[in-house]
């Protein structure tokens, strides 16, 4: 890459449920953009209501990448993800487009972002079976906080519902003696980035995710998890930790009533928004914050985006 006419980056950022697919296709379309998306569960073809992965309409309206890409049974680490995304920037630039990165994984933001070098160790199939075992024994809650006393900072990062970063985080040390988040290092970004992003107050923001979970279940959120379970997904969902299939499963498997489901989705969708919080900071300062509630966000975002790249 030319440093000295670095590679156009727009990131938009901002908690679950805060209008950023929507915000970002406005974008694309003033800005002649192409939007990357950096949400983990939109990789999987399977998952479409759970996710609130953008309508066949919303993805038809601007190009999208990294959408519908891989299945439950082929899932993508981060260091695949930051693969194909930094194939992708480097793409649409050489076409004349500007990409747009937009989602809610904060890893998947942060490794573009700070040009991160994930561990690159290689699976071990027999450690793998081993770690998941003992997890099956302990229960993989107890096996997240074995990975806090061993890694901190890896744990802090892991979201204690998904097993299998879980898993793989204690493959890693396992295997290298060395600590997961020591492996990964990061140095300054190769592109000339613009990173923005959504604030809601809180509890407006709670509303509009409880609003969310109920146009999913009117939607078929129940009867999208009970086709992959009855297609033999149920232990990929559960591996995954993707808040409403676990819950659901539970409520399909009898362990739970529907509403004791719907209120799980949202505690536990809530405990995320909190987590997510420590991705994307408001003393961050690379990330220039927009109220959401403005009617002329985008406006003002469009104006920024402009004035940056024509500096």
């Amino acid at each position: 890459m030319n440093t000295l006419n670095p590679l156009k980056l727009v990131i938009l950022v901002g908690p679950t449920g805060s209008g950023k697919s929507s915000l970002a296709i406005r974008l694309s379309k003033e800005l002649n953009g192409e939007l990357i998306s950096a949400d983990s569960r939109y990789l999987y073809r399977e998952l479409n209501i759970g996710t609130a992965k953008p309508s066949p309409e919303e993805l038809a309206s601007v190009p999208h990448h990294l959408i519908n890409v891989t299945s439950l049974d082929s899932p993508w680490s981060l260091g695949v993800f930051q693969r194909e995304a930094t194939r992708l920037i480097e793409d649409i630039n050489t076409r004349g487009k500007l990409p747009i990165l937009v989602g809610g994984t904060g890893q998947y933001v942060r490794a573009i972002l700070e040009n991160w070098e994930v561990p690159g160790q290689v699976p071990l199939d027999n450690l793998r079976e081993t770690i998941e075992a003992w997890g099956e024994r302990i229960g993989f809650d107890t096996l997240h906080g074995r990975l806090a006393r061993l890694d901190p900072e890896a744990a802090a990062q892991i979201d204690y519902r998904n097993k299998r970063r879980t898993i793989r985080a204690l493959e890693v040390i396992f295997a290298t003696g060395k600590r997961f988040s020591d492996q990964r290092t990061k140095s300054s970004s190769p592109y000339q980035t613009l990173v923005l992003g959504l604030d809601w107050p809180r509890e407006l923001l709670y509303q509009r995710i409880d609003a969310r979970i109920d146009a999913m279940l009117a939607q078929g959120l129940v009867d999208e998890v009970r086709s992959l379970r009855d297609m033999g997904k149920a232990a990929d969902l559960r591996c995954m930790g993707i808040i409403g299939y676990p819950e659901i499963l539970n409520y399909l498997d009898g362990e739970t009533s529907l509403d004791e489901a719907v209120v799980l989705i949202r505690r536990n969708t809530r405990v995320y928004v909190r987590r997510q919080a420590n991705w994307f900071k408001p003393a961050d300062p690379r990330i220039h914050w927009f109220k959401a509630a403005d009617p002329a966000v985008a406006d003002h975002m469009l104006d920024l985006i402009k004035s940056h790249f024509s500096a």
